[in-house]
């Protein structure tokens, strides 16, 4: 090969590398601007459910404060319904109050200090999930069937074949 033939190749490889230097650069500023834009909308949707819990977590509290309020008369009952009610009522308030990082951190905190109550806590969590889920299946599910004509026990005997109402065949 030429001097001249060398330098040219030299020449075209530099532009090339420069080329593919500026894509990628493009290709990472893309990306962290999408990254940007995905952790954004996370942090937007977990502050939602955060909140979510917050209000079931009062609304929890609010129900056993009612009930503690109906079994007036400083029984053992009403206190104890009364002192959950409170601590829910904390509970909501701190996790509306803090970030979502901080709540993991205490949870975790508190996994490491008192695994048993972490635990029952955690079955007791799950046993409100099944059920809310459960809830809402058969709320769907309900919902579902309320476009199609509900037919009464009657409808659904003479349907099946009651011999009383049965045209006869004559027979031969």
């Amino acid at each position: 090969m030429t001097d001249n033939t060398m330098a040219d190749a030299s020449a075209a490889l530099k532009e090339a590398g420069s080329t593919v230097g500026s894509i990628a650069s493009d290709i990472k500023q893309a990306a962290a601007q999408k990254f940007g834009e995905a952790m954004t909308e996370v942090r937007a949707k977990a502050d939602d459910a955060k909140g979510g819990v917050a209000d079931e977590v009062q609304g929890v509290a609010m129900a056993l404060r009612r009930a503690s309020e109906e079994l007036r008369g400083g029984s053992a009952q009403e206190r104890t319904l009364g002192t959950i009610a409170s601590g829910l009522a904390d509970v909501s308030d701190q996790i509306r109050d803090k970030d979502l990082g901080e709540i993991v951190q205490m949870v975790s905190k508190v996994a490491r200090d008192n695994p048993m109550l972490f635990l029952g806590g955690a079955a007791l969590l799950g046993f409100a999930a099944s059920r809310y889920a459960k809830a809402s299946s058969s709320n769907s599910s309900r919902a579902s069937t309320t476009g199609v004509a509900h037919r009464s026990p009657v409808d659904v005997f003479v349907d099946e074949g009651n011999p009383n109402v049965q045209p006869m065949n004559a027979t031969p």
